[in-house]
C-alpha cells in the first residue's frame, strides 16, 4: 500500500498524461520522504545554463574547466535559487544526505567548492530547485495515476543522457513508456 510506503530512493516517472509542464516527461528521484511530505530533483530536465554560469553569480574562483561545463538542471519548481548537487558516494560535506548506498544529495557550498577545485565528487549533477510534496500529496498523485515508481539506479542518475533517462527508468519495469496510453484507470 502506498501510504504506508516511503519512497525514498526511488524514481518517479511521469506518466504520459501528466498534466502539470513542471513534470510533464520528466524522472524524478526522491531524496526524502517521510509522513511530513517528500522532497525530490527531477534528474532530466537541463537549464539553458552551465556550471560555469553558476561558478560565476557565485564568485567561485579557481574553476576546473571540465566542470564549468556541466549543465546545469531544473531540479523542479520550488525554490529554483536554491542549489542541490547529487552525488556518487565517496565524499562528505557539510550537508549531505544519504539517499542511498551510491546516492548523496548535498545542499552546501563546499560541495560546489571542490567541484571547481577538481577534488568534488566524480559524478555530481547540479540542479536549481526541487520538487516538494505536501503530507500525503505524493500518495494521492501516485493513486491517480500520476506517476510510476522505481528503485533508483544510480545509472540512470549519473549516467544516461538526460533525453533517455524518462524511457530507460520505464524500461526498469519493461514499459515503453511512449506506448503508453495518456490517460489511466482503475480495474
Amino acid at each position: 500500500m502506498v501510504d504506508a510506503e516511503y519512497l525514498t530512493n526511488q524514481l518517479l516517472i511521469a506518466m504520459p498524461g501528466m498534466a502539470d509542464p513542471n513534470f510533464s516527461s520528466t524522472v524524478t528521484l526522491i531524496c526524502e520522504h517521510s509522513e511530513e511530505g517528500a522532497l525530490g530533483i527531477v534528474i532530466n530536465r537541463p537549464l539553458g545554463l552551465k556550471l560555469g554560469g553558476l561558478y560565476k553569480q557565485l564568485a567561485v574562483t579557481g574553476t576546473d574547466p571540465a566542470a564549468a561545463r556541466r549543465p546545469v538542471l531544473l531540479g523542479g519548481p520550488v525554490g529554483p535559487e536554491k542549489g542541490f548537487v547529487l552525488h556518487n558516494s565517496g565524499h562528505s560535506y557539510e550537508h549531505s544526505i544519504r539517499i542511498s548506498d551510491d546516492i548523496q544529495l548535498t545542499f552546501s557550498r563546499d560541495v560546489l567548492d571542490a567541484m571547481a577545485a577538481g577534488s568534488g565528487p566524480e559524478k555530481s549533477p547540479v540542479a536549481l530547485g526541487y520538487a516538494g510534496w505536501q503530507p500525503g500529496q505524493l500518495e494521492d498523485e501516485i493513486r491517480a495515476n500520476s506517476w510510476l515508481s522505481v528503485p533508483a539506479n544510480p545509472n540512470i542518475v549519473f549516467d544516461t543522457p538526460f533525453d533517455q533517462r524518462w524511457a530507460a527508468a520505464a524500461e526498469i519495469l519493461g514499459v515503453d513508456i511512449s506506448r503508453m496510453a495518456p490517460d489511466a484507470g482503475h480495474a
